[in-house]
C-alpha cells in the first residue's frame, strides 16, 4: 500500500489586539509505504511463514516476511534470526545492497555465534559489491583474533587474499595466500582444518599465475627469437599455475579439485588457441615458415592430448567423489570439444591440410 500525505501546518501568529494573521506553511509530500497483507500478522506468524517460504526456495517471499519481522518487531525473540535469514534470502536474489544492510546490523568481527557469521557474510556481500577494501577491513579483524579457532582465522585470511586479487593487488594476494598454505603445511594435525580453505588458497594461487600467463601477448611484429622468448615465458607461467592447481587437487577437497582440473585443461586449450593463431615470425622466409608450421603442428597435438587427459582425470575424480558443480559440466563440454578437435586435426594432417580451427559447439 502506498499512501501520499500532504502535511499542512497552520501557524496562528499573534498580532495586535484587533487582528490575527494566519499563515499556511506547506511541506513537500511524504511517501509512506506499507504492506497491508502482512500488517495483521504477529512476529510468530511472520517467522513461520518466512521459514516456510525459505525452505520452499521462494526467496522473494522469504525476504518479505523476514524483513517485515525485522523492521516492525524490534523486541521479538525471532528478530536476530529473521535479520540473518532475510540477508540470506536477499543474497540468493543477488540483492547485494539489501543483504549487506541486514547482515551489517548483526555483524561483529570481534563477536561470536551469529554476530561472527554475519561478519563473514557482510564481507562476502561486500565482495560482490566490489567494495574489497571494506571486506578486507572486516576480515583482517577476524583473521588476527587469537581467541578464535584456526579454522575461522584461515577462512578469513583466504578471503583477504581473494579480495586483494580482485582489487588488482596480485602481489599482496600471493603473499597472503602463500602464508595460509605454509601455515597449513606446518600443522602436525591437518585434520583440525577444513580442507576447503587450503585448497581454495592453492586454487587462487593458480589463478594469480593464470592471469600472469594471460598477460603475455604474442606480437606478430616480433622476430622468431623474440616470439620464442615470449612463448617460453608464457609456458613458464602456465606450468606455475598448473603446479598450484595440482596441489589443490592433491589436498583432496572435491569442489576445488574439480575446479582446478577444469582450469588446467582450460590452460592447455587456451595455449593451443594462441599457438594456432600465432603468426609466422616476420623474419622467416617461405621455406622456414613451412618448417615452422610443421613444428607448430606437433606441439599443437601434444597440447590437445594433454588437455584431453586432464579433463578425463578431472571427470573421473568428480564421479568418484560424487561432485556436482558448474566446473563438472564445463569440463564435460570441453572434453568433447577437444576430442572432436583431435580427430579433425588427424584427418587434416592425413590430407595434407593446415591445422584445423576449433570445432564450434552450442553454448560454448
Amino acid at each position: 500500500m502506498r499512501i501520499r500525505l500532504l502535511l499542512p501546518i497552520v501557524l496562528v501568529l499573534a498580532g495586535c489586539a484587533h487582528t490575527n494573521k494566519v499563515q499556511e506553511v506547506r511541506f513537500e509530500d511524504v511517501l509512506i509505504t506499507g504492506d497491508l497483507e502482512l500488517e495483521k500478522l504477529n512476529d510468530e506468524e511472520l517467522f513461520a511463514a518466512g521459514s516456510s517460504f525459505y525452505a520452499a526456495e521462494d526467496y522473494k517471499q522469504a525476504a518479505r516476511y523476514f524483513g517485515r519481522l525485522a523492521d516492525f518487531w524490534p523486541n521479538s525473540k525471532h528478530r536476530r534470526i529473521a535479520l540473518y535469514n532475510c540477508g540470506l534470502a536477499d543474497e540468493k536474489l543477488e540483492a547485494w545492497e539489501e543483504a549487506f544492510q541486514r547482515f551489517h546490523e548483526l555483524a561483529d568481527p570481534k563477536g561470536h555465534g551469529d554476530a561472527l557469521d554475519a561478519a563473514f557474510k557482510s564481507a562476502e556481500v561486500l565482495y560482490h559489491l566490489e567494495r574489497y577494501d571494506q571486506a578486507i577491513e572486516l576480515l583482517d579483524v577476524i583473521g588476527n583474533r587469537e581467541d578464535l579457532g584456526l579454522n575461522k582465522r584461515i577462512e578469513a585470511r583466504v578471503q583477504v587474499g581473494i579480495c586483494n586479487l580482485e582489487a588488482g593487488r596480485s602481489e599482496e594476494a600471493e603473499k597472503v595466500l602463500r602464508k595460509v598454505v605454509n601455515d597449513w603445511q606446518d600443522l602436525s594435525d591437518k585434520d583440525q582444518i577444513d580442507d576447503y580453505f587450503p585448497a581454495q588458497a592453492q586454487f587462487f594461487l593458480g589463478e594469480i599465475f593464470r592471469l600472469h600467463y594471460e598477460e603475455v601477448k604474442l606480437d606478430p611484429e616480433k622476430t622468431a627469437e623474440q616470439l620464442g622468448k615470449d612463448l617460453e615465458y608464457k609456458a613458464e607461467m602456465l606450468l606455475s599455475s598448473q603446479g598450484h592447481y595440482l596441489r589443490a587437487i592433491r589436498i583432496g577437497n572435491g569442489y576445488w579439485a574439480t575446479a582446478s582440473g577444469a582450469q588446467i585443461g582450460g590452460l592447455y586449450e587456451n595455449l593451443w588457441d594462441h599457438m594456432m593463431n600465432a603468426p609466422i615470425p616476420r623474419d622467416m622466409n617461405e621455406e622456414e615458415g613451412e618448417i615452422y608450421r610443421q613444428e607448430l603442428r606437433k606441439k599443437i597435438r601434444v597440447l590437445i592430448s594433454k588437455a584431453i587427459t586432464i579433463y578425463e582425470r578431472t571427470l573421473e575424480a568428480a564421479e568418484r567423489i560424487g561432485a556436482s558443480n558448474p566446473f563438472v559440466e564445463r569440463t564435460k563440454a570441453s572434453l568433447q570439444r577437444m576430442k572432436d578437435l583431435l580427430l579433425a586435426e588427424a584427418e587434416a594432417e592425413e590430407k595434407g591440410q593446415p591445422p584445423v580451427a576449433k570445432p564450434k559447439h552450442d553454448g560454448t
